[in-house]
């Protein structure tokens, strides 16, 4: 196995994190990582699925004038002009 150095501090969350588990730092690191890259790559893809739709809506034309998408955006929050 390869050997990632940790900064102390962050050694010190990861055993503390573990030990709330009641796992050895090794698998509970193992665990966080794999939990934190499914969300990355979920997220990754929703993000190219956004920017696709996106994508294709302005192709087929649908858009509206950005001085109505904000007047819209600032009337919904309560911004000032």
């Amino acid at each position: 196995m390869d050997m990632i150095p940790l900064k102390p501090e962050r050694k010190a969350q990861l055993e503390e994190y573990a030990k709330r588990r009641g796992q050895d730092p090794a698998a509970a690191l193992d665990d966080a990582l794999a939990t934190y890259l499914e969300w990355e790559r979920q997220d990754f893809a929703e993000a190219v699925d956004g920017i696709r739709h996106g994508y294709e809506d302005v192709r087929a034309g649908r858009t509206r004038p950005a001085a109505e998408f904000l007047a819209d955006l600032r009337g919904k929050h309560d911004l000032p002009r």
